[in-house]
C-alpha cells in the first residue's frame, strides 16, 4: 500500500482554511469571542508567527494520524511490521500480497473517510473540548462552536485522505 504523502500533507492546510472561515467575524467569530470572553484587543496582541507556526505543526500532526483512522489497510501493514521474514517491501510477501490484492481497495472512498471524520470529532474532539470547557467554566455554546469546526475539519481531512492518499 503506497501512501500519497503529498495528499496527507496537503490536508494539513484544511484546519487553517476552515478556521479562517469558521472563526471569521461574519460567520461564527463574534459568537466564539462572546462565548470565550475574548476581545478584539486580546486577539491583536498575539505573536501571529508563533500562533500560525504551531497551528501548522499541530495540523501536520493531525494529518499524519488520520490515515491510521480512516484507511483500514494500514492495520494490515502494522500487523505484519517487525515479523521475522517479512521484507521491507511487504508486497513481496505472498500473504500480504494476497490480502492486499483481495482487500486493498475496500472502503477507500471520501464517504467512508468522512464517516470516520465524524466519529473522530464526536468521540475524540468532543470529549477533549467538553472536559476542558467544563473546567474552564465555558458554556455549551462554546463547546458546540468548536465541535462544529472539528466536525467539518475532520470530515474533509478524513474524506480526502481515505479517497486519495
Amino acid at each position: 500500500m503506497e501512501t500519497n504523502y503529498a495528499i496527507v500533507f496537503s490536508t494539513a492546510l484544511i484546519p487553517m482554511i476552515i478556521g479562517a472561515i469558521w472563526y471569521h467575524p461574519a460567520v461564527l467569530g463574534k459568537a466564539w469571542m462572546a462565548a470565550s470572553g475574548v476581545t478584539d484587543e486580546q486577539l491583536k496582541g498575539g505573536n501571529m508567527a508563533i500562533i500560525f507556526g504551531v497551528s501548522i505543526l499541530f495540523s501536520l500532526m493531525l494529518a499524519a494520524m488520520i490515515p491510521m483512522l480512516v484507511i483500514h489497510q494500514s492495520g494490515l501493514v502494522s500487523m505484519m511490521m517487525g515479523e521475522p521474514g517479512i521484507p521491507a517491501d511487504p508486497m513481496s510477501n505472498p500473504d500480504y500480497k494476497f490480502m492486499f490484492d483481495k482487500y486493498g481497495h475496500n472502503f477507500r472512498t471520501f464517504k467512508h473517510g468522512a464517516f470516520h471524520g465524524i466519529l473522530s470529532a464526536v468521540f475524540f474532539a468532543l470529549p477533549v473540548l467538553g472536559i476542558q470547557a467544563m473546567f474552564e467554566r465555558r458554556s455549551g455554546k462554546y463547546i458546540f462552536i468548536h465541535l462544529g469546526y472539528w466536525v467539518i475539519t475532520f470530515v474533509l481531512m478524513g474524506g480526502i485522505i481515505c479517497q486519495w492518499a
